[in-house]
């Protein structure tokens, strides 16, 4: 009989309130020995790392991961088998790891990615996903209004990788939501000012977290320089509830 492997937690942990992961999450966070988490940029901490550090504790070991902000295929593919090697280490003796994710870990989330690598390499290995608030409700709670209602069609689309794809989808949705907004967000505010949707368009930066920000009405925000962690929620039709 084998030596029994630790398992792999993707545990998500919202989207900066640290109040605002579940139960559950929580609770397999503060057993596992091993709590991995993507590495910040320039020895800054990480959004997912900052989000957990009030359930911490001492004995724990943290495993700070690296994941390159590249779009570069083979790049990304080598970090990734990196990133699953180390946790492996801890797995294969007996030892269960945390991954702490923004957001939810099935919503483009770098967990799937250290996931299907790892699972690539060592098949054996039991993940364990914790489902949370991912970006677009945490966008609409902030901003007070429901993300859809009744028969509305909702299209999220992370623009950066589909820009020119946004007036296609006035074909069918009614709302929309816009990821990854922040580098092309001029070229986006031309094309809603073009189709009369600049009233009806709104960012929320740094959602649930002490800096967010909320912008109403994008006629007057032309010249936003945001984040990365910016997310826009666009009514195209919006919806009577009577």
């Amino acid at each position: 009989m084998g030596k029994k492997l630790g398992t792999l937690y993707g545990i998500s942990v919202g989207t900066g309130d640290p109040e605002l992961i579940t139960v559950k999450g929580q609770r397999l966070l503060n057993k596992v020995p091993v709590i991995a988490f993507p590495m910040g940029v320039a020895q800054n901490s990480g959004l997912a790392e900052t989000i957990i550090a009030p359930w911490i504790k001492p004995e724990q070991r943290s495993l700070p991961l690296h994941f390159p902000y590249v779009q570069d295929a083979q790049q990304l593919r080598q970090a990734w088998k990196k990133a699953a090697e180390r946790v492996w280490q801890y797995l294969e003796q007996g030892m269960d790891v945390a991954f702490a994710c923004e957001g939810d870990v099935s919503f483009y989330s770098t967990f799937t990615y250290l996931a299907q690598t790892l699972l690539e390499y060592h098949p054996q290995v039991m993940v364990t996903t914790i489902p949370g608030v991912c970006s677009p409700m945490a966008a609409a709670s902030a901003l007070g209004i429901p993300l859809t209602l009744r028969s509305q069609n909702l299209a999220i689309l992370p623009v950066l990788y589909h820009e020119n794809e946004l007036e296609a989808l006035l074909d069918w949705a009614d709302v929309i939501v816009l990821l990854k907004v922040s580098s092309v967000y001029h070229q986006v505010w031309q094309q809603l000012d073009r189709l009369n949707l600049l009233e009806r368009s709104f960012i929320v930066e740094w959602a649930t977290k002490p800096e967010q920000k909320i912008y109403r009405n994008l006629r007057y925000h032309s010249d936003l320089s945001l984040s990365y962690f910016s997310i826009m929620i666009i009514e195209v039709n919006p919806c009577n509830i009577f």
